[in-house]
């Protein structure tokens, strides 16, 4: 039985991986049209009225003592997706997908500094590993080409993601992974109204499938990674995450003709070893996305 859910665990992190490609695609499909602060909110909201039945089944996960903090994540949360779909609207999907492996290594870092954990040497080469990863697929940002502002974004993306992991870090202690969920979508949704409304051009009745087809998977995709981790360890199946890279690369070279270049690769290679070596120093691993 434990062989068995733990497989259905990696099955159901492989479906994880997929469908955060397709997000990828669906938002490369919407770029140019729909700002990205449209998206955030309509991401949010479906993501809201997806979890709503369950919230009004069981009220007692919205107990809370930190509503503050639970508000704060959710603008760092809104304000990383924003520069995600910004990114992916104007760079190659592979680089802002292998720059977004790097949130990891901003954590460890941030907990060096900000935790007063302890960086242990092998840690701090890793990171050292995943710095340089991340410059190398930086070049043509430094370089001032045409994706340069784009590349900055996703950087800027991972590193919220990195500062949200942090705060999961310390809130994560005393509340419930439900309430973490719940609060971040209820705080989200107003606090992506208003820039919503200010950049919002009516979308089309495809462009609204699209979107509510994203906000859809943003919910399974939250479930299917909280079930995963309950069948499985999460030393086992958080590193399929990375296969997200290769489904990419495969979806936007079929979708938009994308070929990703060796930087991309040989920078995605550097990150993902220091997130692996990271892991083999710890006693789990945590996924590189931040829940909810």
């Amino acid at each position: 039985m434990r062989d068995r859910s733990a497989m259905y665990g990696v099955l159901l992190m492989l479906l994880v991986a997929l469908m955060s490609a397709a997000d990828a695609v669906v938002v490369r499909m919407l770029s140019g049209q729909i700002h990205p602060f449209v998206i955030g909110f309509t991401r949010t909201t479906f993501g809201l009225l997806a979890m709503l039945p369950w919230i009004l089944r069981h009220p007692h996960i919205l107990r809370t003592r930190r509503v503050g903090v639970h508000v704060l994540r959710a603008a760092l949360k809104l304000g990383s997706l924003v520069a995600l779909f910004a990114a992916l609207g104007g760079a190659p999907l592979a680089s802002v997908t292998a720059i977004g492996f790097a949130a990891p290594i901003f954590v460890s870092v941030g907990a060096w500094v900000f935790l007063a954990e302890l960086p242990r040497p092998m840690r701090i080469t890793a990171a050292a590993i995943g710095f340089v990863g991340v410059m190398v697929i930086l070049r043509p940002a430094m370089e001032g080409g045409a994706a340069a502002v784009a590349l900055w974004l996703a950087l800027l993306s991972a590193s919220l993601t990195a500062a949200i992991q942090l705060i999961l870090k310390v809130i994560g202690r005393t509340e419930r992974a439900e309430t973490l969920v719940a609060w971040n979508l209820i705080a989200s949704v107003p606090l992506a109204l208003g820039p919503a409304l200010w950049f919002w051009t009516p979308p089309t009745a495809a462009q609204w499938g699209l979107l509510a087809f994203q906000g859809a998977l943003g919910a399974l995709n939250q479930g299917c990674v909280t079930r995963a981790l309950q069948l499985a360890d999460a030393s086992l199946v958080a590193p399929i995450d990375f296969l997200r890279l290769p489904l990419v690369a495969v979806l936007a070279y079929a979708f938009f003709g994308e070929v990703a270049n060796p930087a991309t690769w040989v920078g995605a290679a550097l990150i993902v070893s220091a997130v692996a070596l990271m892991a083999a120093t710890t006693r789990g691993v945590s996924r590189p996305n931040d829940v909810a």
